[in-house]
């Protein structure tokens, strides 16, 4: 099916789509979900290191506090 005809195509109840139709849009869909996916599992991968590195430094002053109360 050529990319036009798919293009042309909009879902109408009068007008079943082919399997061929439907098997390319069902194509389409899980490749910009797989997409959106990763894009999410990276961002919050990034922040959860960028929330990391901000717990170390409140503890490494926490920890910095106690030392320096002892001296």
């Amino acid at each position: 099916m050529s990319e036009n005809e798919l293009n042309i195509y909009r879902f109408n109840p009068e007008k079943e789509p082919t399997d061929e139709m439907l098997e390319q849009i069902m194509k389409e869909v899980a490749e910009e979900a797989n997409r959106t996916n990763q894009k999410a599992s990276e961002e919050y991968w990034m922040r959860m290191q960028q929330d990391i590195v901000a717990k170390q430094e409140r503890w490494k002053d926490k920890i910095s506090a106690l030392v320096d109360d002892r001296e």
